[in-house]
């Protein structure tokens, strides 16, 4: 992130986390794939909320940028400054990931009373809204709403809240014609004060690999862990080697590096039916 007079530039690197850790291996690409495949849902969901890209386009970015243009094209984008609302705003329309073990403890997710003997990676009756909020460090941590009304104000969260969801269901049914589940996503959002009055604002990144669970509608199978276009691919080599996810970080195998990018240009062309610039 870069201050540029009254924007910021984001910048998107190649470089890929995993259970809180950078790892040493970056996916070539990666970074355009999360630019442009936001770039696309930004445009898409402008109906349903403002968000706050300016540009993707280095020859409209502030003079100071162009000397950097071609560095820039493909993984940048030029955005408002907001005040960021400091809650993720998730949206789970299937049962996995930290969803799944809440569920196995409570019977339940973010206070959210769920029909019990659901399996693993089952789809929920009706879609969820389940926020969660940063540790200092660590892992996020998943809460209630009501306990997000508390961090954030209750009016705020219920807006945040029906505007979630409203995305989840767009998303998830523009995939969902193109052979992906969305089985769940995170959003976030920023404030913008204009004329005295605070707007809400999508920001960040949408419904990319790094911020959702995507699996492929033709080998969905509840009951177990999916294939996926995420990088719980990634996750799950990790597993697999054992890494006791403490420093050192390990490096990933040419194999891996290579597939990971494989699904995440899969996934850029099949959601938006464009190819990598």
């Amino acid at each position: 992130m870069y201050a540029v007079g009254d924007y910021l530039l984001m910048v998107t690197t190649d470089r890929i986390s995993a259970f809180d850790f950078v790892l040493g291996s970056p996916i070539p690409d990666k970074g355009k794939v999360l630019t442009q495949l936001s770039a696309f849902w930004f445009e898409q969901t402008a109906d349903i909320v403002s968000n706050h890209v300016v540009s993707t386009k280095p020859e409209e970015y502030p003079e100071s940028l162009r000397p950097h243009a071609e560095l820039l094209r493909g993984r940048s984008m030029l955005v408002r400054k907001t005040k960021p609302v400091l809650v993720e705003c998730v949206a789970r329309g299937y049962l996995s990931g930290s969803g799944w073990k809440e569920y196995r403890q409570t019977g339940g997710v973010c206070g959210i009373t769920l029909a019990p003997g659901l399996k693993e990676s089952d789809r929920l009756p009706t879609p969820i809204f389940t926020p969660a909020t940063k540790a200092e460090s660590g892992h996020d941590i998943n809460i209630s709403e009501t306990e997000a009304g508390r961090l954030v104000g209750r009016d705020l969260i219920s807006k945040l809240r029906d505007i979630t969801m409203a995305l989840y269901a767009f998303g998830a049914a523009h995939a969902e014609a193109r052979g992906i589940i969305v089985a769940d996503t995170k959003f976030e959002f920023g404030l913008v004060k204009s004329n005295g009055t605070e707007t809400i604002i999508l920001i960040d990144e949408v419904l990319t690999p790094d911020s959702s669970r995507f699996w492929p509608k033709s080998e969905y199978r509840p009951g177990g862990p999916q294939p996926s276009f995420d990088k719980q691919y990634v996750r799950d080599y990790l597993e697999d080697i054992h890494w006791n996810k403490q420093p050192p970080v390990p490096t990933l195998p040419d194999n891996v590096v290579a597939k990971t990018r494989e699904k995440y240009i899969k996934a850029l062309r099949v959601l938006s039916n464009r190819d990598l610039q």
